[in-house]
């Protein structure tokens, strides 16, 4: 496939600012991940019903992510751009449920609220990753979907520790008094709320976007695709059109986000009863043991955003492909030796081995699938490819409880397992996806160049 010279190449700082956003995006997810089991059991939830609570989130991705992304194309304004009125929206939208997340008396009301969280959220993010085929050259890809990996650890690292420094260092509340959420998770969740707002309103007002090449061929398609019926035609009929290259990465991501959904939703029962050796939500020792899995995910976190700037360079002497299959590989194997561990020390070795999968997993399927769209249709095509994130989710959220809870009596250390073991199957696979961008004459890898070249200030 032919390289793009035209847009200018993007200096670190450049790149930065245009990724800072993804630092708010993942505080706010983090804090969703870590702490919405501990929410949903906190107000009176059973283990078996877990997976099926948290299918407000898949379920809100896979129905706003490609009509944001269909919408995003669509629009052009001489000031906002056509990314950044989506950005603007989403923060303030998130910002607000993120306040109110914590209040939730009620089980149904918490349900409620992550939907609208994961919608807000969703509108933020999704134009994020078409905002890199948008501004940056092809040999750039992996150089941007990298920082963005970068920013998206840094921001895990730090809200897995909020509530961990609020009850250790500042001596917040982690109790729940009469079965309402723990202060810690409240502050942390305000704090989210302010940190989500601020990043990608960074980005919003520091970052130009590209104008469309041809503005008047522009406004003449959007009128065509005016209109709801439209929309709703053209975004399914996307399936039926996708390139050979995203119907093969379907199939990794489906075994990748079962593994993650997985993670998700189980870690802060297992690591409980494990290692804190309770199942009562109510109890202290069950909420010392959902602080411990905010520890957990800020050590992925943290070793994600290392591993961002690593994973280029072990795919200039192999490739991408190949990087993503070890990647995957390693992940998958450390969610399973979850199974033999009762130490809270040797918990966090586990969460390395996921860590330097999630940097793989938000930057080698997006530079593979980003050298394989058309321009016009980046936003749209990435929101579709959403779907192979949320499907495996939902079916995950409705096969997972009822697994645990009749085949293996409610120990949810098993759900890890499956997700392990789903994930070493994505890795295998990846090796038959085809990336006709990654290399040009002589078999040289594009991506990688670039990358080294571009994080110079």
């Amino acid at each position: 496939m032919p390289i793009s010279l035209s847009k200018p190449k993007m200096s670190f700082w450049q790149l930065w600012n245009m990724s800072f956003g993804f630092f708010g995006i993942q505080f706010g997810f983090t804090l969703q991940n870590a702490n919405v089991s501990r929410i949903f059991s906190t107000l009176g939830a059973e283990m078996g019903d877990l997976s099926v609570l948290w299918l407000a989130a898949p379920l809100t991705g896979m129905l706003v992510q490609p009509v944001i992304g269909f919408l995003s194309d669509n629009t052009w304004h001489p000031k906002w751009g056509r990314r950044r009125p989506f950005f603007f929206l989403g923060a303030i939208l998130a910002s607000i449920s993120m306040f109110l997340m914590p209040n939730s008396s009620v089980l149904w009301m918490a349900v409620a609220v992550l939907w609208m969280m994961d919608t807000a959220i969703n509108i933020s993010m999704e134009p994020f990753r078409a905002f890199v085929g948008d501004k940056l050259d092809t040999t750039q890809h992996t150089a941007g979907f990298a920082m963005q990996t970068f920013l998206i650890g840094c921001g895990g690292v730090i809200a897995g520790l909020l509530p961990t420094v609020l009850t250790d260092y500042l001596g917040v509340s982690n109790i729940p008094v009469n079965g309402a959420i723990p202060d810690t998770v409240r502050y942390a969740f305000y704090i989210g709320g302010a940190v989500f707002a601020a990043s990608v309103m960074w980005t919003v007002f520091t970052t130009q976007e590209i104008p469309p090449v041809d503005l008047e061929k522009f406004r003449a398609e959007r009128k065509r695709n005016r209109g709801l019926v439209k929309a709703v035609v053209e975004i399914l009929g996307g399936f039926a059109r996708m390139p050979k290259t995203m119907v093969q990465l379907a199939v990794v991501q489906f075994f990748t986000w079962v593994a993650f959904f997985a993670m998700w939703v189980y870690t802060t029962p297992s690591v409980a009863a494990l290692v804190f050796g309770t199942s009562d939500a109510q109890s202290a020792g069950y909420q010392d043991g959902a602080n411990w899995v905010g520890i957990m995910f800020a050590v992925y976190g943290g070793v994600s955003a290392l591993a961002a700037f690593l994973l280029p360079v072990l795919a200039r002497v192999s490739s991408r492909k190949f990087v993503h299959m070890l990647c995957l590989v390693i992940g998958g194997a450390s969610l399973v030796s979850m199974l033999f561990i009762s130490s809270k020390q040797m918990m966090l070795l586990p969460m390395v081995g996921v860590g330097i999968a999630w940097a793989s997993v938000l930057t080698m399927p997006y530079a593979i699938l980003a050298g394989a769209l058309p321009a016009n249709k980046m936003g749209y095509y990435m929101g579709l490819f959403n779907f192979f994130v949320v499907i495996p989710q939902i079916i995950a959220g409705a096969v997972l409880g009822p697994v645990i809870k009749h085949f293996f009596n409610n120990q949810s250390v098993n759900a890890l397992v499956i997700g392990g073991i789903c994930m070493i199957i994505g890795g295998v696979v990846t090796l038959f996806v085809r990336d006709d961008a990654a290399t040009v004459a002589g078999n040289k890898p594009v991506s990688v160049e670039a990358t080294t070249a571009s994080f110079t200030v």
